[in-house]
Order: C-alpha cells, then structure tokens, then sequence
C-alpha cells in the first residue's frame, strides 16, 4: 500500500521526512487528479488527498494497466512544483503528458466499455 504522497515526493526528490511542502505539492496532486477524474480514473465523484496515508489502491485500485497514472500526476506536479530551468526540457515533459492523457483516456474508454458489458 503506497503512499501516494510518499510516491510523489520521492520521483521529486524530496525525502518522505521532509514536511515543508508537503501542502504545495498536495494540492499540485489533487490539480492532476481533478484532470484525470475527467478523464474517467478513480471514483465518479472525484479523489481527495489530504496526507501520506491516502494510497494509490484507494485511488486507482490494482489494476496494473493504471501504472502510467503514477508517472502522470508526477509529471503534471514536477511542471507546477518544480519545472525545468530549460525551455526544451519543459515542452518534452509537456508532450510526454499529452501522450499520457491520451493513452489514460484509451485505457479508461476500454475498461468502462468492459464493465458495461
């Protein structure tokens, strides 16, 4: 059971015992999870991380198919959190999200489909 949180700050460099942004990039987590939640991840009604103890199978269960979700919030907090310094760099990781939010979208249309089945 990993934290979500934990997972964050860890693929952004900060250690799980450093605290000082913990409600920065909580909120930058909880930004990408409002997109995602439109674009048909997690609950219906929405997902809300307030601390270390919410956990990716809270959110998106175990479906392994759902990994890229983990890469994706991380991307989308690292642009707000913590961009990069060079204008390549941050246009790289904007495309990379663009593909994610495509493949996610692909993912979700084909796992509702299944479950309306």
């Amino acid at each position: 059971m990993d934290s979500i949180l934990t997972t964050i700050k860890k693929l952004l460099g900060i250690d799980e015992d450093y605290d000082c942004f913990d409600s920065d990039i909580i909120t930058h987590i909880n930004t990408a999870i409002s997109v995602l939640t439109q674009l048909g991840v997690g609950p219906p009604e929405g997902y809300l991380v307030v601390d270390k103890t919410n956990t990716w199978d809270e959110y998106i269960g175990s479906d392994p198919r759902l990994n890229l979700i983990k890469t994706y919030i991380h991307l989308k907090v690292k642009l707000i959190f913590d961009p990069p310094s060079n204008s390549t760099a941050v246009e790289s990781v904007k495309l990379i999200v663009s593909e994610l939010e495509w493949r996610i979208l692909f993912i979700t249309e084909a796992l509702n489909s299944k479950r309306e089945e």
